[in-house]
């Protein structure tokens, strides 16, 4: 086994630049490779992949390289939003003086400012799923977030989770995951969520290093130990927030240690300054530079590298990697000093990866997404609201998970009658135009309904539908009913 055999190694870094599809992607159907490495097909992304091949359209996805971007409309819309337009320390001390005002409706007008922000980032989330042309960066922000996953329900972390995707997650999906993870332990909605303002010297929290190591770095048990998350502990003392726009800088007892950048904090008073022992290595007590250390660390152990490639391998290929694949991609992480690119380029050229497309059960994100992808091709709805209704009723709400672990992302959490029928209640709404996404139209007040029966469906979808499904169709009578029909066909469940 890869861990065992890597269990000696020395942790030096080995420095590459990474090369982009070095290999030939394996002979695959590009309407496959589209609905597996976006979020869904839709008329443009498959001319894309069919005019430029397999292996240059996975290229322009890896490396972020294409020339179009988001329809201006949405964009602009992105743009005024308020998680847009103000910083979040800007944001989090209009929320502070609510908080501590004395007005009989401030606790109120907090909650509503919180649930309006939570919206905001919601409906980013969706309109960049839907209409963004760099489709696998944005399923890895989903699959990033996720792994690093933050609730919104606690305290004020509606305000930040917006900040936290956009500044900690997005701009490291593709890179090194030393800097992912060096940008999610700065960040302050991952410190408050996970309690680590509460860690200081002779009085630990465990609460984030334990989340550090078992979640986010070598999983549970893979050759760290419980004296190792008391030791990482030790080492986030002092790490925090400040959500007010005062610098502690000369009120600290070491002010030359003192960190301050936007609302995170390092307070020197409160940080353990003793030496630690950290996974076989001395850690010398001297301050914030402990945490870039010990993340080096971490971010260098074949554990490390062999838990986020299966996470990786899961999230693509579906529930059962086999073991050799997940080595060669911990033996790229490993070798590329963690680069995110080129662990992604050893999954896609792959034959596992090749042989699983199409296999893959839908989880309620992908469902949703993909589904509104195909029925609206492109046309750009009006209201976010029921698609974050959908996402809740099936059981995935973004941001929205309680435990540090995020969404499973086996099928096995998703199969099952209660996700089927309100699958097929969803795409009922969705195929007669009733959803409520678009505005009303000035002569008959009736929604949008897809046209789903298009060139499409003729040159591709009808060609890999079963029988059963091609006999179902013929028997509708309406084009809401074939619609219907076409979105909850088993086909339409799987990528």
């Amino acid at each position: 086994m890869f861990l065992a055999s890597c269990a000696n190694l020395p942790v030096t870094v080995h420095r590459s630049t990474p090369t982009l599809v070095t290999g030939q992607i394996r002979d695959v159907n590009p309407e496959l490779l589209v609905e597996r490495i976006t979020w869904g097909k839709n008329s443009t992304s498959v001319e894309d992949a069919r005019e430029l091949g397999t292996t240059a359209y996975l290229q322009q996805q890896l490396s972020s390289a294409s020339t179009s971007t988001m329809p201006q409309v949405v964009q602009d819309r992105i743009a005024t939003m308020t998680i847009s337009q103000k910083s979040l320390i800007d944001i989090i001390t209009e929320l502070e003086k609510l908080r501590k005002s004395n007005s009989g409706n401030a606790k109120k007008k907090l909650q509503q400012e919180l649930n309006r922000l939570a919206k905001e980032t919601q409906s980013r989330s969706i309109l960049r799923a839907l209409y963004s042309p760099q489709q696998l960066e944005e399923q890895l922000c989903w699959f990033w977030f996720n792994h690093f996953n933050v609730f919104q329900g606690k305290a004020n972390l509606r305000a930040m989770v917006g900040d936290y995707e956009e500044r900690a997650i997005r701009p490291h999906v593709l890179g090194k995951f030393r800097e992912l993870l060096t940008a999610t332990a700065h960040h302050p909605a991952m410190l408050r969520y996970l309690d680590n303002n509460q860690n200081t010297v002779n009085k630990p929290n465990e609460n984030y290093a334990r989340a550090v190591l078992e979640l986010h770095t070598m999983g549970a048990h893979n050759g760290n130990t419980q004296r190792d998350i008391q030791e990482l502990a030790r080492i986030l003392t002092g790490v925090g927030f400040n959500f007010s726009k005062e610098n502690l800088q000369n009120s600290t007892k070491m002010p030359n240690q003192y960190v301050r950048n936007g609302l995170f904090e390092f307070n020197p008073d409160h940080h353990d300054y003793g030496d630690k022992q950290f996974l076989g290595h001395t850690i010398s007590g001297r301050g914030l530079a402990e945490l870039d250390e010990a993340i080096g660390i971490l971010s260098r152990q074949p554990a490390t590298a062999y838990s986020v490639s299966k996470k990786l391998a899961l999230f693509f290929i579906g529930d059962a990697p086999s073991s050799a694949l997940i080595d060669s991609m911990a033996q790229t992480f490993l070798s590329t000093d963690g680069d995110i690119r080129a662990v992604l380029e050893a999954l896609f050229l792959s034959s596992e990866f090749a042989r699983s497309l199409g296999k893959q059960y839908k989880d309620p994100h992908h469902f949703v997404i993909s589904a509104l992808r195909l029925a609206f091709d492109g046309k750009l709805i009006s209201a976010t609201d029921p698609v974050i209704n959908w996402l809740s009723r099936l059981g995935q709400p973004r941001y929205e998970k309680l435990a540090p672990q995020g969404y499973t992302l086996t099928a096995s959490a998703w199969e099952n009658q209660a996700q089927t029928t309100a699958r097929l209640d969803i795409v009922k709404i969705i195929g007669s135009g009733k959803a409520g996404l678009f505005k009303k139209n000035s002569g008959n007040g009736v929604s949008a309904i897809p046209q789903l029966n298009n060139a499409l469906y003729s040159e591709y979808i009808r060609k890999s539908l079963t029988s059963t499904t091609l006999a179902a169709l013929q028997k509708t009578k309406t084009t809401q009913e074939w619609n219907t029909v076409l979105l909850a066909s088993p086909e339409m469940m799987m990528r």
